[in-house]
């Protein structure tokens, strides 16, 4: 059985497609406009196995902020319809990251509530090109929003703004494999003793 979310999302600021397949072998489309973010969403396929297209047409002459959001939004969607019932995934995931002098721990619970802790280094290179380093806490809160999933992500230290940013989304990548993969020893059971996920 096919898991595979797809989901258009259109604005007046933004016009959003997403496909994600689970069970990919981490080919990735992305544009958004913004070379950065492109960057870290091919990291997040690539290192999820996730097949993993995103086409985003924004308001870049304002500023980045609505490309950015709304494409995180639209993935998180993606992501959850790609889950679909939940039935035999390991539901928990956690990965342990480190970019030369940057470290990431991220942790996921594919719990259908959404919740986020974020830590990362304070007074950190405001840009990463056109990127606005501030949005990385609110890519993750748009994401879980919509995937409905808890988040935990803590960067103990780091220098270099691109390592910071860049290890979390590989250890987000990670997290999000681990957790969605199905489990052979709980084929047909929901990880959930409330029986809803």
């Amino acid at each position: 059985m096919s898991r595979v979310g797809r989901v258009e999302r259109t604005t007046k600021e933004t016009f959003v497609v997403v496909e994600i397949d689970l069970d990919g072998t981490g080919k990735v489309d992305v544009s958004t406009g913004v070379g950065f973010y492109d960057h870290m969403l091919d990291q997040l396929g690539r290192h999820g196995l996730f097949d993993l297209t995103v086409k985003t047409e924004g308001d870049l002459h304002i500023d980045s902020h609505h490309t950015i959001e709304d494409s995180a939004l639209a993935l998180g969607a993606a992501f959850r319809q790609a889950l679909g019932d939940k039935v035999g995934i390991y539901r928990f995931g956690n990965c342990t990251v480190p970019l030369d002098e940057s470290l990431a721990q991220v942790t996921v619970d594919l719990s259908g509530r959404p919740y986020l802790v974020h830590t990362e280094p304070e007074n950190m290179a405001p840009m990463i090109g056109s990127y606005d380093t501030t949005m990385t806490r609110h890519i993750f809160e748009s994401f879980v929003a919509q995937a409905q999933i808890a988040l935990h992500v803590h960067v103990p230290y780091g220098r270099n703004a691109h390592h910071i940013v860049e290890c979390q989304f590989k250890a987000l990548a990670r997290a999000l494999r681990y957790a969605s993969e199905r489990d052979p020893r709980a084929a047909g059971i929901l990880p959930s003793t409330k029986g809803a996920l």
